[in-house]
């Protein structure tokens, strides 16, 4: 049974209709005597009365005097009113016969009105004005002192949500996973047939931009039923025991709508493990994942409440939310793959203006490892592109310029180079360009620029893998460190001092050698060993976990060698493919000086590298 709210505005309404009554009472009930209503006579008359004896009686109320006369007077009543002159005015004004009268000093009727009307009218303001601020309503500047402890979970309700499975793709494996939480809420009586029961959580777990939350609303578009949104953080607060109560108070209304589904995004704002930081004041914080985890423990099985949430760091969360009973299934919503790609295309796309030229495929294999979000972003990047020359479709190279932006970052045409650096630059990124055109299985080419981009960028060598790869090998994380280290290797041909341009290239190459070492057990003297057991990140997501280290002094001392040792292999033999082929190397820097940009079909031949083999050498040489 739903509780009706007061209506507080007929109640301010009758509350000034009370007080006009009152105040019209207080004015025109003061009569005095018969007849019929009452004169208003000038004060010398009255005086003129009094020593003719022909007063009977008076009432004085401030300066008004209200009176009944023993006769008629001209219009035929005896009741009068005058307002009263100082006596010794009135003494003055007499001697010399002038007639003469009074005025109220109290502003008549409308100021005794006010007077009346006003004060109580104040009053009923602000009491109206704190209650809302301490009920958190809107007078209250987005909540009061008594509403800190509610909710703050947005209601949508089940005709407001739009979105459906077919609104979503890329994620098949998650969408079937959901699938049975609608068929749940739809037709409960079919899983309680057999005993079974609705998992009361479930946990997307996926990078950011994956689809997390178009999911869940996606469940509560198909299932038909109320959807509360909140976010983990929103639970967090300064003072102590809000967040438990702003839990309770989300679960008492979800009781209330059910059969509806409580999305928490960002859960790892509300649910990290505790007992981690003991040092700083955790009180807080603690309280609040206690509540949840009561919440998720009370509920009656019948009642068909779902509890979606998601997060990109799962690694954090406390076990005591993982555990069986809590959220059951941890469902992951991870980047797409190829084809996932194509199906998220084709939803971005639908309502923009291709060209003829556009191919989804083609899109979806030069963007690896991009999300759903990505994708829309790249589809509104090429649009704006589009606009802004002027062309009437989005065409094909609109995609490619959108890809580039996206990856390396905004054109800096004003950045302008000294000849002696563009020269370095245009050796560094043909040779970044060359390596990975002589080393068979590499990612194609597609192009390559000295055109300034984003912050520090000063070139770029764009490749395109052919297909999405889940596994590599020993060979192949060597091949990716030789092609990183080109660009380090063709400055070395100019036998000039080394710049610092390779530095992220370098990184990124340090990046796979220790995880050739550490965690994937490829060194041939440490064996196969996992030295880095605690991997720091999930889902390309930094960790926060520090770790002791587990190993001895001699043992770091052998992990620093054989990263060093895989690094310097890969220069060397960057280095000998780029002497085998000086000539397309001074012939590619040549072209790149002079057009900025080449294109795969404009690079030059070069030679295969017939010995990968010299890398694992050089790998095993203390």
């Amino acid at each position: 049974m739903a509780v009706r709210k007061p209506d507080f505005s007929s109640s301010i309404w009758l509350i000034v209709a009370g007080l006009v009554v009152i105040a019209s009472l207080g004015l025109f009930g003061g009569g005095n005597g018969g007849g019929g209503g009452s004169s208003v006579i000038p004060y010398s008359q009255f005086q003129q009365y009094l020593e003719a004896n022909k007063v009977k009686e008076v009432t004085v109320a401030g300066n008004v005097i209200h009176g009944t006369l023993t006769e008629k007077m001209a219009d035929g009543r005896t009741n009068f009113s005058t307002v009263q002159v100082p006596p010794d005015l009135a003494d003055q004004l007499a001697k010399h016969n002038v007639q003469f009268t009074g005025a109220p000093t109290d502003g008549g009727a409308i100021g005794t009105l006010l007077s009346w009307v006003l004060p109580p009218l104040l009053f009923v303001g602000i009491w109206m004005f704190a209650s809302r601020m301490m009920m958190g309503g809107r007078g209250g500047f987005g909540g009061g002192l008594l509403s800190v402890g509610r909710s703050r979970a947005k209601l949508v309700a089940e005709t407001d949500v739009k979105v459906t499975f077919s609104d979503v793709a890329g994620v098949d494996e998650a969408k079937d996973e959901l699938h049975e939480i609608v068929d749940f809420l739809k037709r409960p009586e079919e899983f309680t047939r057999l005993g079974a029961h609705i998992p009361r959580g479930i946990l997307l777990v996926g990078p950011p931009g994956t689809g997390k939350t178009l999911l869940a609303r996606a469940v509560a578009g198909e299932a038909g039923v109320p959807f509360y949104a909140t976010n983990g953080a929103e639970f967090v607060e300064m003072f102590v025991g809000v967040g438990a109560a702003r839990v309770r108070d989300l679960f008492e209304q979800a009781r209330g709508s059910a059969p509806c589904i409580i999305f928490i995004d960002e859960l790892d704002a509300l649910g990290r493990a505790r007992g981690v930081n003991p040092v700083a004041g955790q009180d807080e914080k603690e309280q609040t994942l206690n509540q949840l985890l009561a919440e998720m423990d009370g509920f009656d099985r019948s009642v068909a409440i779902v509890i979606l949430a998601a997060t990109n760091r799962p690694e954090i969360l406390d076990p005591a939310l993982l555990r069986a009973g809590r959220f059951d299934r941890q469902v992951l919503v991870d980047r797409p793959d190829k084809k996932g790609r194509v199906d998220i295309l084709r939803i971005h796309l639908k309502n923009l203006k291709l060209a003829a030229d556009v191919s989804l495929e083609q899109i979806a294999a030069l963007t690896p490892g991009f999300t759903g979000a990505d994708l829309a972003n790249l589809g509104n990047e090429a649009a704006v592109l589009a606009t802004r020359r002027g062309g009437d479709a989005i065409t094909a190279s609109d995609f490619t310029a959108a890809v580039e932006r996206i990856i390396a970052g905004l054109e800096k045409k004003s950045r302008i180079l000294i000849p002696r650096e563009r020269r370095v630059v245009a050796y560094h990124e043909m040779g970044h360009a060359l390596v990975a055109l002589a080393i068979p299985g590499s990612d194609p080419v597609q192009k390559v620029s000295i055109i300034p981009r984003g912050i520090g960028a000063l070139g770029y060598t764009l490749q395109r893998p052919t297909d999405d790869r889940f596994l590599m090998g020993r060979q192949e994380l060597q091949d990716k460190m030789t092609v990183l280290m080109g660009g380090r290797a063709a400055e070395m041909q100019l036998g000039e001092d080394i710049s610092t341009g390779a530095a992220d290239d370098l990184a990124k190459a340090t990046d796979i050698a220790r995880g050739m070492v550490l965690r994937f057990g490829m060194d041939a003297r440490l064996g196969p060993v996992a030295w880095d057991t605690e991997q720091g990140q999930f889902l390309n997501q930094p960790g926060v976990f520090w770790q002791q280290r587990r190993f001895s002094d001699e043992t770091a001392h052998e992990i620093d060698r054989s990263v060093r040792s895989l690094l310097e292999g890969a220069l060397d033999r960057a280095v000998r493919i780029l002497q085998t082929n000086r000539a397309a190397l001074d012939e590619g820097a040549a072209a790149l000086l002079a057009r900025e940009t080449l294109s795969a079909e404009e690079l030059p031949k070069v030679k295969t590298d017939e010995a990968p083999q010299l890398a694992a050498l050089a790998y095993d040489t203390p």
